[in-house]
């Protein structure tokens, strides 16, 4: 199949993981690659409502099927924090470090430490919007650990294991992945509409 599409973002780590997780199926094409240097505002309260603004401006420039994400890591102790503010819950300057600080300086010796990642995809196709979802529940770790990832991964443990993503190979991360169930929905949803 192979679909052109224009992933609405500048983080190349998202580009990566998205790549890796739908392989050939599409040719998705990064911003940067597109030649479009923007930085697109997330400005509202829901994920889905992040995902719409990144794509539909996306969209007004060029006018090409593209699709953006937005993802949070909610925990259940703090009230589903830090969510849409995930990049940036310690500060504008999106410390991945600080942010993971933060975090568990908030959470303390809370005891729940149920988390999950949540990943909401917009993608609009011959000038339709279509929303998918993915999420990985999981639990946030005492200390962080691990060097692969990005984000929050070196302190996320998904259920079931309790490693983090960050010590965890592309392919392991890919099996629990929030990313990864969302990208399988839009790579689903773009064969059947193109059979």
């Amino acid at each position: 199949m192979s679909t052109r599409i224009i992933f609405a973002t500048n983080n190349e780590n998202k580009v990566k993981e998205i790549r890796t997780a739908v392989g050939d199926a599409l040719n998705i094409v990064s911003l940067k690659e597109a030649g479009i240097d923007i930085d697109i505002p997330e400005p509202w309260d829901t994920l889905e409502a992040n995902a719409t603004e990144k794509s539909t401006t996306i969209h007004r420039l060029t006018g090409d099927n593209c699709f953006s994400e937005d993802t949070g890591l909610e925990v259940y102790a703090l009230n589903n924090e830090p969510g849409v503010l995930s990049a940036r819950y310690a500060g504008e300057q999106k410390s991945s470090r600080d942010n993971i600080a933060k975090l568990l300086d908030r959470l303390g010796r809370k005891p729940d430490r149920r988390a999950r990642f949540r990943t909401v995809i917009s993608l609009i196709f011959d000038g339709k919007e279509h929303l998918f979802e993915g999420i990985c529940e999981g639990h946030i770790l005492q200390t962080p650990e691990g060097e692969s990832g990005f984000g929050y991964d070196p302190i996320f443990a998904p259920e079931g294991e309790n490693v983090s993503f960050a010590r965890m190979s592309p392919e392991e991360k890919n099996g629990h992945s929030h990313r990864r169930k969302a990208a399988d929905q839009l790579v689903s949803f773009l064969r059947q509409i193109s059979k």
